[in-house]
């Protein structure tokens, strides 16, 4: 889509703060108004509208995706997503583990266990790991405390964490992000483990990622970091 807009700016109204393009409130694709509950959420999303060039091109505009996702999906579809975000947990990508090389599982034990000792010290269960093919069953006091962790999150809270377990297939790191001092890198770390360790093999710091690996890497470390200023602009996270 061409720019069609001059001037961003935001304002207070009683719902929160909404950005406007030459003095027109934005709206979402279903209609509502695109309203956040904190200047400094507003005025970061209005600056992702203000660095747009000759297009509008959403893929440079995380922030307001995740706004746009809380107000048009999770507002209206919160109970059915809630149960996609927990699905994962029993498959969480902290607890399937390699089992060789050596190398490989030194890294992931490092960059991995962590946040299933993060995870131990909050709700007081220590999660199974396995090197099998066969899938885990937490313990059903497990499911019950997750689940109860999920559904005390507000609103953007919430859309952060489902956008942060589809991103990293792991729930045990999104609650850690969203509700403990994971930060993305912390996130990056632990989701490329694997790809890390063969980049060394391959010598990728001198020939370079494949391209499709790189847009996939830029694209999830955007999300996470857009993600983390919607949690720090609310302050529902320390910097």
């Amino acid at each position: 889509m061409k720019k069609f807009y001059s001037l961003v700016s935001i304002r207070a109204d009683q719902g929160g703060w909404l950005i406007e393009l030459d003095g027109k409130s934005v709206r979402t694709p279903a209609g509502a108004l695109l309203r956040v509950p904190a200047a400094a959420l507003a005025e970061a999303v209005a600056y992702e509208w203000s660095s747009q060039q000759q297009d509008i091109l959403p893929d440079t505009m995380p922030l307001t995706q995740i706004i746009v996702t809380a107000l048009d999906r999770v507002m209206r579809e919160r109970e059915a997503i809630q149960d996609i975000a927990l699905s994962y947990f029993d498959t969480d990508l902290l607890c399937y583990r390699a089992s060789e090389p050596p190398a490989l599982v030194a890294r992931e034990t490092a960059a991995r266990d962590p946040w299933l000792r993060w995870f131990e010290s909050v709700y007081g269960i220590n999660l199974a790991t396995t090197t099998g093919l066969v899938a885990l069953r937490h313990e059903d006091l497990a499911h019950f405390k997750v689940r109860q962790a999920v559904l005390a999150l507000d609103l953007w809270a919430f859309t952060v964490l489902q956008m942060v377990t589809s991103l990293t297939g792991s729930l045990v790191l999104a609650l850690a992000f969203v509700c403990g001092p994971a930060q993305p890198d912390d996130l990056l770390r632990a989701l490329y483990v694997e790809e890390d360790y063969k980049s060394e093999i391959y010598d990728e710091t001198f020939y370079g990622r494949a391209p499709n690996q790189e847009a996939a890497l830029h694209n999830v470390a955007r999300d996470l970091s857009a993600g983390s200023v919607v949690l720090k602009t609310l302050g529902l996270k320390t910097p």
